[in-house]
């Protein structure tokens, strides 16, 4: 698998803001750094087809080959998690794992069951989301983001709510779930782009080091 950005532009109000220019391979990283405002969930936005408005874009998206850039978010196949767990209140554990299923898949108990085995999770399939701690409900995020099979993974700064010892913890998990996809991670944390061990670079495509 591999995600391509092929001469992409973001501008707003004739002012440039990205420029990016690069593949990512299945298994590779690679993290996007800068200051708030700089356009990093700008670019992330345009990838999964949700540019705001006020924004232009230019340049073409390429995922496994296939042109993406004018599909409809649902089309992309791209897995986007935020900093907010954003789980459903009014669905259990098990319930918010079943919503990220495509509709029609066999076996839905059964790879509900592993994610929770995979996210340390098994037997809490029936618990209110609000019960788990913040550890527990980013893994449960970041499995139901898993389960709708993206082919790509874009992750804006979810780890940056999390404190020392469980941000390492979740940024791990994270990582070695995600093993087989390319791989964005917007950040404004050093830790995290080199935990993330790939290329870093600025919303300009400028190596950051």
């Amino acid at each position: 698998m591999t995600l391509t950005l092929d001469s992409l532009r973001i501008s707003r109000g004739g002012q440039p803001m990205v420029a990016l220019d690069t593949t990512i391979a299945a298994g590779e990283v690679l993290t996007i750094m800068g200051p708030s405002g700089c356009g990093k969930s700008t670019a992330l936005a345009a990838l999964a087809g949700a540019l705001p408005p006020g924004f232009k874009m230019s340049g073409r998206i390429y995922l496994n080959g296939r042109d993406m850039t004018d599909l409809p978010t649902h089309a992309r196949r791209m897995g986007l998690l935020f900093q907010d767990d954003v789980l459903f209140p009014h669905l259990s554990v098990a319930g918010n794992l079943g919503f990220g299923l495509p509709r029609g898949v066999p076996s839905r108990d059964r790879q509900i069951a592993q994610a929770l085995d995979a996210a340390g999770l098994d037997g809490m399939g029936a618990r209110d989301p609000a019960t788990l701690s913040g550890g527990q409900k980013a893994r449960v995020a970041l499995m139901r983001t898993l389960l709708s099979a993206p082919q790509a993974l874009l992750l804006d700064e979810p780890f940056s709510k999390l404190d020392a010892n469980l941000r390492d913890q979740i940024r791990d998990f994270t990582f070695a779930q995600a093993r087989a996809l390319p791989v964005i991670l917007v950040t404004h944390d050093l830790q995290d782009a080199r935990a993330a061990g790939g290329r870093i670079i600025s919303v300009t495509g400028e190596p950051l080091h």
